[in-house]
């Protein structure tokens, strides 16, 4: 077993640069640091991006025959793709709990007035359902769908043939 001698070759071992316990253990902490920094930046973005979705779905849209055709239309697509895999439901909406009035509580609760909790676009979703669909024998069925935190998260709307 050698010893360095040389005060100056102290710092290296072999052809690396040799960090000290206490350096290394500074670097890994500031290597944690900038991990969890970066992480809460994109905790951010991801929280910006939420609150720009709640704000555009709580804008009402302009409920047109051209905009009820096209809804209609684009249903009457995923209604037969789904029936054709043997399915006999089909998600048509997810929206952050954050629409409802109570976050979603009376939906998780299955409260029969459940469908008074909706805000902007989700209640106009309700009420595009029960004027055109529930009619033609279509149930819709709304549900809470995750839990981030354990709190409720997004809410979904599946319509259902069987």
């Amino acid at each position: 077993m050698s010893t360095v001698s040389d005060p100056a070759k102290a710092g290296t071992l072999a052809d690396e640069s040799f960090m000290s316990a206490d350096d290394l253990r500074s670097y890994m902490t500031e290597l944690e640091m900038a991990k969890a920094s970066k992480m809460a930046a994109g905790m951010d973005k991801a929280e910006q991006a939420r609150k720009k979705l709640v704000a555009s779905l709580q804008e009402e849209i302009a409920v047109t025959p051209a905009k009820i055709a096209e809804i209609k239309q684009s249903l009457a697509t995923k209604t037969r793709a789904a029936a054709e895999r043997g399915e006999q439901e089909v998600l048509v909406m997810r929206f952050p709990s954050a629409l409802c009035t109570d976050k979603g509580r009376a939906i998780n609760n299955m409260e029969p007035d459940w469908p008074t909790t909706l805000t902007g676009r989700p209640r106009q979703a309700y009420e595009f359902w029960k004027e055109h669909l529930q009619p033609a024998k279509y149930k819709l069925r709304a549900m809470i769908i995750d839990w981030p935190g354990g709190l409720p998260g997004d809410v979904a709307f599946f319509l259902s043939w069987s």
